[in-house]
C-alpha cells in the first residue's frame, strides 16, 4: 500500500466516523438537527397517534390527562371525561409546530425567558410531556414566555416580549433535552394550563319540553308544583287556595327552566354533609316525551361565590308505538313509522348519555338553577291592600255665636221697651 492509498483509506475513515457521530448524535437529539433549520418542526416525527398520556407541569400545580378505555379523562377529577377536542387541538399543534427563530441562550438568560423547570422557581416554565401507554416518555416540550407583538411605536426587551404592551404572537420553547438553543414558534399555546376544571369535558343535561315542575325544600311552605296537560296548554298551580291566583309574568321562566345548563368544575371531596346534599333542595321535572328528572341543589360551594353543589338523576319512559291516523293512507304509514321509531331512538340515545351525569357531583353558578330557588310566593299575583277610609274632617264654626244657638234665634228682633209712667 502506497502513500496515496493510505491517507485516501484515513479520510474515508473519518468522513465515515463523522457521519457516523452526526447520525447517532441527531437520532438522540433530534432538536439540533431541527432548531437550527428555520420552518423545520421543532419535534421531528412526533408520534401523536402513540400518545395515551399527557402530563402539564407548572409552579402551581400539575394535571394529569390519559386514555381509558378509549376515553381521555382528567385525573384529578376522579377520571371525569376530558374534552377531547382541546386534547386533539394540542396534539395536532404539537405535531405541526415548525420554528420560527432560533436564539441561543445560556443558563444565566433561561430564567428571563420562563424557560427554568417548573418545580425550581415561581417563574418556570410549563413542561408538557408526552408518554404511550406503558407510561414511557415518548417526547417533552418547555414552553416559556411568551412572544408579545409590540404596538407601533413600542420598543421592547428581545428576550422579554417587551413592556410596550401589544399582543402574544407566539412563545419561546425547548424540545427535548437541549438547554442551548431556543425556538420561538408562532402558536402561543395559551390554553395549556395544569387547571384541572379547564380540561373537562362541558357538556351537560338538557331539560326540554317540560310537563311539571316541582320544588320541594325543608321549609314546607315554599314548596311549590307548575304542570300542565300539554306544550299548548297554560300552566296550574297545585294546591291553589281561595284568593290566590298564578301571576303568569312571573313564570315566564318556566318553559325554558335548566334548558341549557353549565357547569364550572367537577366536586373532588363530594361528601353530603360537606356538599349540604344530605339535606338538598329537590326539583322534579317531568317532559312532555317521557324524561323524568331529579336535581338536588346543596350548599354554597364557598362563602365569597354564587356556586352550589348540584347532582342530577335521570330517567326516562318512552312511548314504543306509534298510534296511525284516522285518515292515514297506507303509502304514508311507512314513513311516518320510520320517523317515530328515529325519534324514539335519538331518545333512547340522549337518555344513556345524560344518565353517565349521575356519578359526580357539580359545581353549578346560581344563574343556572335560580329558578328552583323561587318561593310559593313568588308565583303570585301579589295581593293590594285595601285602604282604611279615613272619617272627614268636622267643619270649623263660628266660634264668637253661642253654643246651642241658631240662624233662627240669632234674627229675632230685640224686644219692645216698656214705656215710662207719666209722673204728672
Amino acid at each position: 500500500m502506497n502513500r496515496k492509498q493510505l491517507i485516501l483509506l484515513i479520510v474515508v475513515g473519518v468522513v465515515v466516523g463523522v457521519f457516523g457521530l452526526y447520525s447517532y448524535y441527531a437520532r438522540n437529539n433530534p432538536w439540533e438537527d431541527s432548531a437550527k433549520k428555520l420552518g423545520q418542526k421543532v419535534i421531528q416525527n412526533f408520534p401523536m397517534n402513540e400518545v395515551d398520556r399527557i402530563v402539564i407541569k407548572q409552579p402551581q400545580g400539575q394535571l394529569d390527562l390519559s386514555k381509558k378505555n378509549d376515553l381521555w379523562v382528567v385525573q384529578q377529577r376522579s377520571d371525569y371525561p376530558a374534552n377531547f377536542e382541546s386534547i386533539g387541538e394540542l396534539l395536532r399543534k404539537v405535531w405541526d409546530l415548525k420554528v420560527g427563530q432560533t436564539v441561543e441562550v445560556g443558563p444565566s438568560k433561561l430564567g428571563r425567558l420562563d424557560l427554568l423547570p417548573p418545580e425550581s422557581s415561581a417563574h418556570g416554565a410549563t413542561l408538557v410531556e408526552f408518554r404511550d401507554k406503558s407510561g414511557k416518555k415518548l417526547n417533552s416540550l418547555l414552553l416559556g414566555k411568551k412572544h408579545m407583538r409590540e404596538s407601533q411605536g413600542g420598543g421592547g426587551d428581545p428576550f422579554g416580549g417587551g413592556g410596550g404592551g401589544g399582543y402574544p404572537d407566539g412563545r419561546y420553547v425547548m424540545a427535548g433535552t437541549n438547554l442551548q438553543t431556543v425556538a420561538v414558534v408562532s402558536e402561543p399555546f395559551s390554553n395549556v394550563e395544569s387547571k384541572p376544571e379547564e380540561w373537562l369535558n362541558k357538556d351537560f343535561f338538557k331539560v326540554e319540553k317540560i310537563k311539571s315542575i316541582s320544588v320541594t325544600t325543608t321549609n314546607a311552605t315554599n314548596n311549590w308544583k307548575l304542570s300542565r296537560e300539554s306544550e299548548t296548554n297554560d300552566w296550574k298551580l297545585a294546591e291553589i287556595k281561595p284568593g290566590e291566583q298564578l301571576d303568569t309574568g312571573k313564570i315566564s321562566w318556566v318553559n325554558n327552566a335548566l334548558s341549557s345548563p353549565s357547569f364550572s368544575d367537577v366536586a373532588t371531596n363530594a361528601a353530603p354533609d360537606q356538599t349540604g346534599l344530605n339535606k338538598p333542595l329537590v326539583a322534579k321535572l317531568e317532559t312532555v316525551e317521557g324524561f323524568n328528572y331529579e336535581i338536588k341543589a346543596g350548599n354554597k360551594v364557598s362563602p365569597d361565590k354564587d356556586d352550589y353543589f348540584l347532582q342530577v338523576a335521570v330517567n326516562g319512559k318512552f312511548t314504543r308505538e306509534r298510534t296511525p291516523g284516522k285518515d292515514e293512507k297506507p303509502e304514508d304509514k311507512a314513513k311516518l313509522d320510520k320517523e317515530f321509531q328515529d325519534k324514539v331512538k335519538k331518545l333512547e340515545e340522549k337518555l344513556k348519555a345524560e344518565k353517565a351525569y349521575e356519578k359526580w357531583t357539580y359545581v353549578v353558578s346560581k344563574w343556572t338553577i335560580d329558578p328552583l330557588f323561587k318561593e310559593r310566593k313568588d308565583l303570585l299575583v301579589e295581593k293590594k291592600e285595601e285602604k282604611k277610609e279615613e272619617p272627614k274632617a268636622t267643619e270649623n264654626k263660628d266660634e264668637s255665636k253661642p253654643a246651642g244657638k241658631t240662624a233662627a234665634s240669632s234674627s229675632k228682633p230685640p224686644p219692645t221697651p216698656i214705656p215710662l209712667l207719666d209722673d204728672k
